[in-house]
């Protein structure tokens, strides 16, 4: 890379191109339509094993040139327990400016980067104005509150006031229709957060001109995941209930034409700069019903199913890490959760253990209800609906 020019790499999580192709073909998205009829694209392939075929996973790929075998690093937020050099490092090894906004599963480790935001899981340095760091702060506490709908009046102030210095005062009418819509189109919170993440990227770059910088966003990574089946280019059986999407609603057409803007926006901002696109992964629809949902206070959770633990800490969606206090409590930990299950032998976690510290991830497919009940150690807990709230239902 010559230090006199300029890469942007956008990093759009799990784009179906092929959705993309359709809703051009259907006279939508012409700033995809454009920027690929000048430069194509072309398909790849990373890992063969499903399990494999994680974002958090594929994009530390990604960053290091390594597949999972060598990099190792099989969930999110995991990157900060490794030195692994990423792409930011190498570059600035060799004297170029590097800048990231939420880069999934990146760890912060270049002093003298421009600016660094990380994504809201990893637990990594903050490389911005004071400002930008309390907005991003405050969107922290909001994504991993997100199903619970609650912000905290702190983060809504730190969120409010750094939205408004990091909007592009020409996007301001886009907020304001975000907003209005938010309560009847739910998914439009996500795109929203996109929106301001583009607008600090922007920014960004236009005050330090790096050589290198690169943009994540998940809105249609998360919106395709809970509502593929109302769009209108799906062609597939599957339906989501009625009440789910309003008639005539199309999330992903929503969060595809916020997308578009935005490639629209950087194209016109830094048109003496290289432009690359990534999806890293690709959504099927998922073949049945199946509920999302969310533990409200994961801490009180666990001491109302009387287990033992030093911490825990929210991850995207379903997911939560505990740490024990030591090994032994860990398996102990362990064969309690995988010990809980419903009358109908439907079991509630999959539990990883990593030694100390437990991954785990609330999977009970169904819904809750009042009546809904599980035993765990060999008592039964009642009133699950009281610990949980509803995410979403899997479409992708």
């Amino acid at each position: 890379m010559r230090p006199d020019k300029m890469l942007l790499f956008l990093e759009l999580n799990e784009v179906n191109f092929e959705f993309v192709e359709a809703y051009v073909a259907r006279g939508h998205l012409p700033n995809f339509k454009s920027f690929f009829s000048k430069h194509g694209f072309a398909e790849t392939t990373s890992e063969s094993q499903y399990d494999a075929l994680e974002p958090w996973i594929q994009w530390v790929t990604a960053h290091t040139g390594m597949p999972l075998a060598e990099h190792g690093v099989f969930r999110l937020g995991d990157i900060v327990n490794t030195d692994i050099e990423q792409i930011w490092e190498r570059l600035s090894a060799h004297g170029l400016k590097v800048g990231a906004i939420s880069p999934m599963n990146a760890k912060c480790m270049t002093d003298d980067a421009s600016f660094f935001i990380p994504d809201p899981w990893t637990d990594t340095r903050v490389i911005a104005d004071p400002l930008v760091k309390r907005m991003f702060a405050a969107i922290v506490q909001a994504v991993n509150d997100n199903a619970q709908a609650h912000v905290k009046p702190r983060s809504l102030l730190d969120l409010a006031v750094g939205g408004a210095v990091t909007a592009i005062p020409s996007h301001y009418g886009r907020y304001l229709r975000y907003m209005m819509h938010s309560r009847a189109r739910p998914w439009v919170k996500a795109i929203f957060l996109d929106q301001l993440l583009a607008d600090l990227f922007t920014k960004s770059v236009r005050k330090h001109r790096p050589n290198f910088a690169t943009l994540f966003v998940n809105a249609a990574a998360h919106i395709q995941h809970h509502y593929m089946f109302s769009s209108a280019v799906y062609d597939g059986a599957m339906k989501n209930p009625d009440g789910y999407v309003a008639s005539g609603q199309d999330p992903l057409l929503d969060v595809y034409q916020a997308y578009d803007r935005i490639l629209g926006d950087i194209v016109a901002q830094f048109s003496d700069a290289r432009i690359m696109l990534a999806t890293g992964l690709h959504q099927d629809p998922h073949p049945s019903i199946t509920y999302y949902w969310r533990i409200r206070d994961h801490a009180q959770f666990l001491r109302k199913l009387a287990l033992k633990f030093e911490a825990v800490e929210a991850r995207m969606s379903r997911d939560f890490l505990i740490t024990c206090k030591n090994s032994a409590e860990a398996l102990s930990m362990e064969a309690s959760l995988n010990s809980a299950s419903t009358a109908d032998d439907v079991k509630l976690f999959e539990v990883d253990n990593r030694g100390v510290d437990l991954f785990v991830m609330l999977t009970y497919p169904m819904n809750i209800d009042e009546f809904t009940e599980f035993s765990i150690d060999g008592r039964v807990v009642r009133n699950l609906v009281d610990d949980v709230t509803f995410v979403a239902i899997k479409n992708g």
